[in-house]
C-alpha cells in the first residue's frame, strides 16, 4: 500500500476544473464497474488508484487506504476506486450519418445521459457548441456510464459547422411540426437546445426543418421536456424504420 504524495493529491483533485483537465490532458473516473468498462476501451490509463487490487494486467495501479482516497475523490462516498485517463483526440465527424448536436446544453446530467442515448441509438457523432459543458467533467462522466468510449464527441463553431454540412438540418421547437406526422432520413442532423433558452436565435436561423414532440395531456400546462428526455424520444423517431 502506497501513501498518496502531497503533488498526487493536488493533481487530481485539480481534475474537478476544466481548465486543469485542459491544462493535463486527464480526467477522473470513479467507480469499479465503469473503470473497468474504460479498460476495455481505447482510451489511455494514466493511474488507477485503488483499495483493493483489481486482480487484472495493469501497468499503473495504485493500492492505496480509504483514507486516501477520501481525500482524492469526488464523491461523498468514495467507490472503492478512482482512476485516471488520458483524454483522447477527438475524430472526425461523419456526416453520412445522424448526428445529433447540442446547443449550450448547462447539465452535467443532461450530457451524460446524452451520450448514453447516442450509445443505445447507434449514433456515432454527437457534436457540441463551446459553451455546452465539458464531457470529461465528473458529472458527465459518472452518467456515462461507460458510453463516453463509444460515442466520438467533438467541441466546434455550431454556426459554422452548420453552414457547411449538406445534410438535412432539424431542430426541436415549440411551434415545430409534430414529429410522429414527419418522415424523417436516415442521416441528417439533429439539433436540440439550452435547458432554459433552447435553440439559440443565430443556431434558429440554420435550422432547415422544425420538429415538435407534441403534448397529449387534458390541461397541456408542462412548458417543455427536459432536453434528454426530448433526445430520446426524437432518437426513437429517427430510427424507427431504419436498423442500425
Amino acid at each position: 500500500m502506497q501513501s498518496l504524495s502531497k503533488n498526487q493529491i493536488k493533481l487530481i483533485t485539480s481534475l474537478k476544473q476544466k481548465k486543469y483537465r485542459l491544462l493535463y490532458g486527464l480526467f477522473v473516473v470513479e467507480g469499479i464497474k465503469t473503470i473497468k468498462e474504460l479498460l476495455n476501451s481505447n482510451l489511455l490509463l494514466h493511474t488507477l488508484y485503488t483499495i483493493e487490487s483489481f486482480n487484472i494486467d495493469v501497468k499503473d495501479e495504485i493500492l492505496i487506504s480509504e483514507a486516501d482516497l477520501k481525500r482524492i475523490s469526488f464523491l461523498t462516498t468514495p467507490n472503492r476506486a478512482l482512476a485516471v485517463f488520458k483524454i483522447p483526440t477527438s475524430e472526425p465527424i461523419d456526416t453520412n450519418e445522424l448526428i445529433v448536436v447540442l446547443d449550450d446544453v448547462r447539465d452535467p446530467g443532461n450530457l451524460g445521459t446524452i451520450i448514453r442515448l447516442c450509445d443505445w441509438f447507434g449514433v456515432k457523432d454527437l457534436v457540441c457548441s463551446n459553451e455546452t459543458v465539458d464531457c470529461f467533467n465528473p458529472k458527465v462522466i459518472q452518467s456515462t456510464m461507460g458510453s463516453i468510449t463509444r460515442v466520438n464527441i467533438n467541441y466546434i463553431d455550431l454556426p459554422m459547422f452548420l453552414k457547411e454540412v449538406d445534410i438535412p438540418v432539424f431542430g426541436t421547437f415549440m411551434d415545430g411540426e409534430n414529429v410522429y406526422n414527419v418522415s424523417l432520413p436516415k442521416k441528417g442532423v439533429l439539433v436540440l437546445g439550452n435547458e432554459a433558452n433552447g435553440i439559440s436565435k443565430e443556431i434558429e436561423s440554420l435550422v432547415k426543418e422544425k420538429l415538435a414532440i407534441p403534448r397529449f395531456g387534458k390541461i397541456q400546462a408542462t412548458e417543455s421536456l427536459n432536453v434528454a428526455t426530448a433526445t430520446a424520444i426524437l432518437l426513437s423517431e429517427f430510427r424507427r424504420n431504419f436498423v442500425v
